[in-house]
């Protein structure tokens, strides 16, 4: 067939039947030269949006590895010791918060920690003896005991910790600092997710979903076991020159029907997927290849062993990532481990065994190698726990859980410009609420956002005649106490 033919054909040609003509022969090269060599440089080739953005000023961080515990982690049995929970244990308490409780049915009486707490570190931190590992950090972590939320349900306040919304179709946190920053690395994607292989998260993808913004920000999802990403090797090996000429034939065409329909970001996200996909045929593979690291290190991520393995891996894959420039990395585990409503000591604990070696691995091996100082790292959930009892149907006490708490909750950050062993806010004396140094939702995603270098004021998108933010339309304060 006569390359005159192809492009004068009255007959539709679709982009795999063109290919398949001339795409990786003496026809693709006759072609590729009647384009003019200077339309479109290397550097054009990468999407505007995803080119390294300058931040508003000087940053601590470059790169995120968000830990995110769904499911509600109890704040009194990790980090925020209760000891009126210890001399009030079995003392009737329901009729003062009953407002606050999910399932009142099931209400019972104050609850003690089945677990210990001891001051760890320098800083003298307090953990629970459900961490271990975790203690040994404590001095590079700024903990804030005083968070707030405004939801008792999963999905909503997943949705809020996420976007800054209790409802769907927002922009997740990193989709934000994505479009804020762009990308540092053009041959991975700038925003990854790895999720647990056991299943979703509550909300499922929508948990890393652009909302409002060009699709082109939204989080990649990478498996943690095989391929990393499916159907992304070709069928057949080429020669490198043959893949090189389709590559830059097919860019010259993208770029070419682009300028031709402009103002069309499906469009533009879906050829800049499949630049990316061809770039990632190596550098993803290469990522996610956990061969080239030392037994050792494996060790230190409890990969190779139960019940650490599959988030040991997942947790050096996002060291990894960011060691190659990966913006935004972001972790879950599956289901909802952390929704303790019963057997509190027993399933806490499990939680704990999968996250905590990791987790301290990561945290070790980020400082050895220099890259915890701009690597900011966020550990936490939606919502915390309640200080009084949630009972099985059969009422056994042993079998006893807490049920949801929109008022307290804690979660930790580290590295990045964090003020390492800082605790900021407390609760009341038995956990419910937060009641010195209160730090909102947006509150804190704006002290996340000023330690990329980013105002949350000046990150917006005009929508519908609104500036949106990740912070709304709500007063937010930078919490400066935790920075270094």
């Amino acid at each position: 067939m006569r390359i005159e033919s192809l492009l004068t054909n009255s007959r539709p040609v679709t982009r795999r039947s063109f290919f398949k003509h001339v795409g990786a022969g003496i026809q693709g090269a006759a072609l590729l030269h009647l384009f003019d060599q200077n339309l479109l440089a290397d550097e054009k080739l990468l999407v505007p949006g995803l080119r390294p953005q300058p931040p508003h000023f000087p940053a601590k961080a470059k790169s995120v590895i968000h830990l995110f515990m769904n499911g509600g982690p109890s704040q009194m049995d990790l980090f925020d010791p209760k000891p009126a929970l210890d001399a009030h244990h079995g003392e009737a308490y329901f009729n003062k918060i009953a407002g606050e409780v999910e399932n009142i049915k099931d209400a019972g009486a104050l609850m003690r920690s089945p677990f210990k707490f001891a001051q760890h570190g320098q800083c003298g931190m307090w953990v629970s003896d459900a961490l271990p590992h975790l203690t040994r950090h404590v001095d590079d972590i700024a903990l804030i005991r005083s968070l707030y939320t405004t939801n008792i349900t999963h999905e909503p306040a997943v949705y809020l910790i996420q976007t800054g919304r209790m409802i769907t179709g927002h922009p997740t946190f990193g989709s934000w600092v994505v479009y804020g920053l762009g990308s540092e690395c053009q041959n991975l994607p700038a925003y990854v997710v790895l999720d647990d292989p056991l299943g979703l998260p509550v909300n499922g993808v929508e948990n890393w979903q652009a909302g409002f913004l060009p699709p082109l920000y939204q989080g990649t999802r990478f498996r943690s076991t095989g391929s990393p990403v499916l159907n992304l090797r070709p069928e057949a090996d080429d020669p490198p020159e043959i893949v090189q000429l389709q590559r830059d034939l097919l860019g010259r065409l993208d770029h070419l029907h682009k300028r031709q329909r402009p103002g069309q970001p499906n469009l533009d996200a879906r050829i800049a997927s499949y630049e990316l996909a061809a770039r990632m045929q190596v550098s993803a593979t290469d990522a996610l290849d956990l061969s080239q690291e030392t037994s050792q290190t494996l060790e230190m991520y409890g990969i190779g062993r139960e019940p650490t393995d599959s988030y040991g891996r997942r947790c050096l894959f996002a060291r990894r990532l960011v060691e190659r420039g990966v913006r935004f990395v972001q972790l879950y585990i599956n289901a909802q481990i952390w929704d303790n409503h019963t057997g509190l000591a027993k399933d806490m604990k499990a939680a704990c065994d999968r996250t905590d070696l990791p987790i301290a691995g990561l945290l070790q091996d980020l400082k050895q190698r220099g890259l915890l100082q701009d690597t900011l790292v966020i550990w936490g959930g939606e919502f915390g726990r309640l200080p009084i009892a949630q009972l099985p149907p059969d009422k056994d006490e042993k079998k006893a859980g807490r049920d949801h708490n929109k008022n307290a909750f804690c979660c930790w950050l580290a590295g990045g410009g964090v003020k390492g062993g800082t605790t900021y806010g407390s609760t009341d004396e038995l956990g419910l609420a937060a009641v010195e140094n209160r730090v909102s939702v947006p509150d804190w995603h704006a002290t996340l956002l000023y330690l990329l270098g980013l105002r949350h004021d000046e990150l917006f998108v005009e929508e519908h005649g609104l500036k949106e933010k990740l912070t709304g339309v709500n007063e937010a304060r930078i919490v400066k106490e935790i920075l270094a």
